[in-house]
C-alpha cells in the first residue's frame, strides 16, 4: 500500500505515478482575493481524475487554469506553476491558442453552435483553414464514433445540432472537443443537466475515452466520482485537502473533513 504523507492542510499519497499534469505550489487570485492556496498535485496520464468539494471551493477555477481560460478575466494573477507534459503553461513564449488545441473542454451546459451537426464538429478545423472535404468527413466520423454518437446522427449530419436531445447535444460537444485530437479533456460538471439515462451514456463514454485522453472532471455528484474516476481530489475553501485513489478517498479517507463531506455532514 502506498504511504500517505500528512501535512497541516493536505493529505497526498506518495505513490509512484505519471505526472502528466504537474501543479507546483499554485495559488490564484481574483484581484486581491486569493481563491486557490498553494496547490501541489500530480495528475496521471490517460486516467480520469475527479475534483470534488462544495460550491465555491476552487475546483472549477483550477480546472479553467489548465487551458488558461481564466486569462479572459480582468485582474487575475497566479503564483507557482502548472506543467503539462513538463511544459510550463504560463511560459511567456507559449502560444495560448496552441495550448488550447492540446486541451479540450466540455462545459456544464451543452453549448452546440447553431449550425449543423457536421459544422459543429469541423468548426475549429475550418477556422484553422482546413477545407479538404475528405479530411473533414474523416474527422466528423472519427469524432462522432469517439463520442458514441455516430450511429444516432449519421443520417442527420446536415441538420441543426439544436434538434438533438440534451444527452446527444452534450456528446456532440464532447465530439467537438476531441475533433482536434487534444491530449487532455477537461469536463466541468458535464452531466449536471442530464437525466440518469443520458448521464449513464456519458459516463460509459468517459471510460472509453481515457484510453486516448487524460481526463479531469469536476463533479458535485460523488456517486459519479466513484463510478468513473481513478483518482479523486477533495477541495475545501480553495485548498487541496486530500488526493488519492478514488476507492481510498471514499472508503478510508485520511482527513476528517473529507469524511464529513462524502458522508453528507456538510457541503
Amino acid at each position: 500500500m502506498p504511504a500517505t504523507t500528512e501535512t497541516t492542510e493536505t493529505y497526498v499519497t506518495a505513490a509512484v505515478r505519471s505526472d502528466y499534469i504537474r501543479i507546483e505550489n499554485f495559488s490564484f487570485y481574483y484581484t486581491a482575493t486569493k481563491v486557490l492556496h498553494d496547490i501541489t498535485m500530480e495528475i496521471p496520464e490517460r486516467k480520469i481524475t475527479a475534483f470534488i468539494g462544495p460550491s465555491g471551493c476552487g475546483k472549477t477555477t483550477l480546472l479553467r487554469n489548465f487551458n488558461r481560460m481564466n486569462d479572459l478575466i480582468d485582474g487575475v494573477r497566479h503564483e507557482g506553476r502548472i506543467l503539462v507534459n513538463d511544459q510550463d503553461i504560463f511560459d511567456p513564449d507559449l502560444e495560448v491558442i496552441s495550448l488550447r488545441k492540446r486541451i479540450g473542454m466540455v462545459f456544464q451546459k451543452s453549448n452546440p453552435f447553431p449550425k449543423s451537426v457536421y459544422e459543429n464538429i469541423v468548426y475549429s478545423l475550418r477556422v484553422a483553414g482546413q477545407n479538404n472535404r475528405a479530411i473533414l468527413d474523416d474527422v466528423v466520423e472519427r469524432s462522432l464514433r469517439g463520442a458514441a454518437l455516430w450511429d444516432e446522427v449519421k443520417d442527420r449530419l446536415h441538420e441543426s445540432a439544436l434538434g438533438l436531445s440534451g444527452g446527444q447535444m452534450q456528446r456532440l460537444c464532447i465530439a467537438r472537443a476531441i475533433a482536434n485530437q487534444p491530449e487532455i479533456l477537461l469536463m466541468d460538471e458535464p452531466c449536471s443537466a442530464l437525466d440518469p439515462i443520458a448521464t449513464a451514456k456519458v459516463e460509459e463514454l468517459m471510460e472509453g475515452l481515457k484510453k486516448d485522453f487524460t481526463i479531469v472532471i469536476v463533479t458535485h455528484n460523488m456517486q459519479q466520482a466513484t463510478r468513473v474516476s481513478d483518482r479523486t481530489a477533495f477541495f475545501y475553501l480553495g485548498k487541496l485537502i486530500e488526493y488519492d485513489e478514488t476507492k481510498r478517498i471514499f472508503t478510508t479517507p485520511s482527513n476528517r473533513r473529507t469524511e464529513d463531506y462524502i458522508t453528507g455532514r456538510f457541503g
